[in-house]
């Protein structure tokens, strides 16, 4: 009796589970955008330097294995974006991200972060995926976890606005509109 009770209850964990697995899929690939954090716009058009934040730096790796640091990049604005090829919401968000660095890749810096873990998300898996759909964006690699942690970006995509002058200007979490990337842009690009 015991262990035909034991079975079921692990049965119904498993049912449970792979439910929640299959919800997640469907939610993830149809997720609501989330605006641009406005705390971060208020302060920067109110002109409060003195609450504006800098930028920490850290070091990621492109595609031959070299370090690349934010602080490599000063005096451009940047468009920061942490993602996976696992993410649904990153997918949805990537050809708007393509979009806006092949017509503004001149005047501001696109960095596309892969959380590269090396095991769910490895260099070769990422490269792949980028290849296989044609993007032309620059993507660095955080095999360290260096920029990850730095920046707190626990919850993906997370995207950072970071003005010419090294100040982080917004954040967006979840995937990014190509209206809300634009307003992003738009608080970066030098008037």
């Amino acid at each position: 009796m015991r262990g035909k009770n034991t079975l079921l209850l692990l049965l119904g964990l498993l049912v449970v589970l792979g439910g929640a697995y299959v919800l997640y899929g469907r939610l993830s690939s149809e997720v609501e955008t989330e605006p641009i954090m406005q705390e971060a716009q208020e302060a920067g058009e109110a002109g409060e330097t003195e609450d504006r934040v800098q930028a920490p730096d850290f070091t990621v790796y492109d595609a031959d294995g070299s370090e690349v640091h934010l602080s490599d990049y000063a005096g451009k604005p940047v468009v920061l974006n942490f993602w996976a090829s696992w993410c649904g919401p990153c997918k949805s968000e990537m050809p708007d991200f393509d979009t806006a660095y092949q017509e503004l890749g001149e005047e501001i810096q696109f960095l596309m972060i892969n959380m590269t873990d090396g095991s769910r998300e490895t260099v070769e898996t990422a490269s792949a995926y980028v290849a296989e759909q044609g993007y032309s964006f620059p993507v660095f690699y955080d095999t360290d976890s260096d920029a990850a942690l730095v920046y707190g970006a626990y919850s993906l995509p997370t995207t950072y606005f970071i003005d010419a002058e090294g100040y982080a200007v917004a954040r967006g979490v979840g995937a990014l509109s190509a209206e809300a990337l634009q307003q992003g842009i738009d608080m970066i690009l030098p008037s």
